[in-house]
């Protein structure tokens, strides 16, 4: 029965109640039970461009994995992606997330908005990187990742509707798998072309919209995330990263179970993270550690 629950919890959504909440946590899950008591349906991983030990990874994020993964500081570019050059390590990726047989997230290039990132367009300056780390370069190479990620019979005829190469191999459907566009709600640099939205591939190859959120320095963009989940209002949203950046800030975590509470369609939120004596680690925030225990573990119950 707990199995039925969770797939349905995946894949429904109903406005007209507040389902829970999929709480999740980036580290190690049973170390953050003992902390919080929170059970952790969401297990979150970020491995480098070419990590391919997925059958390693997967028994480590609990029920509902989420894998996110980066470029390789530039080892291939989104020209690139685009184009094809990226298609072994991302149908092997495909092929072992299908074979779970289970819910799975699949986050490529978090954060693409932040100068920090090598996939980003634009640099610190607020100087653009080039054609191969453009931003239209970075849709199409998002569509390509999201089609391969699902699958099915017409992968290849939507390639070539979007001006892109075919795959080499035939890709089975995977009804499980949701992929997630995350950018930060304000980009940096805050230009106009590194804006969130001039990232998005569009509604056909997004299933879930996230923001990361961090409490720095006691200030924490919640007016950013509201205008990124307003602007798409058919998507689930999620924070699959937010946490405490070195302060013990109990009205922080507050604040964002009355954020979930108020946008209905939060279905994910993932702490970042569970590492021990890490400056987000909520072991060494008791103040902290008492709000998240009163506020955030029930929103998921």
């Amino acid at each position: 029965m707990r199995k039925i629950a969770v797939i349905t919890a995946f894949f429904v959504l109903v406005p007209a109640a507040q389902a829970a909440t999929q709480l999740g946590i980036f580290g190690n899950i049973d170390r953050f039970q003992q902390l919080t008591g929170q059970q952790s349906q969401v297990g979150h991983v970020i491995v480098g461009w070419g990590q391919s030990t997925f059958s390693q990874i997967w028994p480590k994020l609990g029920p509902v994995p989420m894998l996110g993964f980066d470029n390789g500081q530039g080892a291939v570019t989104m020209q690139a992606l685009a184009h094809g050059a990226g298609d072994g390590y991302l149908l092997a990726m495909s092929e072992s997330a299908r074979g779970l047989g289970k819910p799975v997230y699949i986050r490529p290039f978090g954060e693409m908005n932040g100068h920090w990132n090598a996939y980003c367009a634009y640099n610190k300056n607020g100087t653009p990187r080039g054609v191969p780390y453009s931003t239209a370069n970075f849709r199409k190479a998002f569509a390509r990742i999201y089609l391969i990620m699902h699958g099915g019979p017409s992968v290849n005829a939507t390639l070539k509707r979007l001006g892109m190469p075919p795959v080499s191999a035939d890709i089975p459907t995977n009804p499980f798998v949701k992929v997630v566009w995350n950018p930060q709600g304000y980009g940096s640099p805050d230009v106009p072309g590194n804006s969130a939205q001039a990232y998005y591939p569009g509604d056909r190859y997004v299933d879930m919209v996230g923001d990361d959120l961090y409490d720095i320095g006691g200030k924490a963009e919640f007016a950013a995330a509201d205008t990124l989940y307003k602007a798409h209002p058919s998507k689930p949203f999620a924070f699959p990263e937010w946490g405490l950046w070195g302060i013990d800030d109990p009205k922080f975590v507050q604040q964002m179970a009355t954020f979930v509470k108020a946008h209905r369609r939060t279905e994910m939120i993932a702490y970042f993270n569970a590492k021990p004596g890490s400056i987000f680690d909520l072991a060494s925030k008791p103040k902290s550690l008492a709000a998240y225990k009163r506020y955030i573990v029930p929103l998921g119950r």
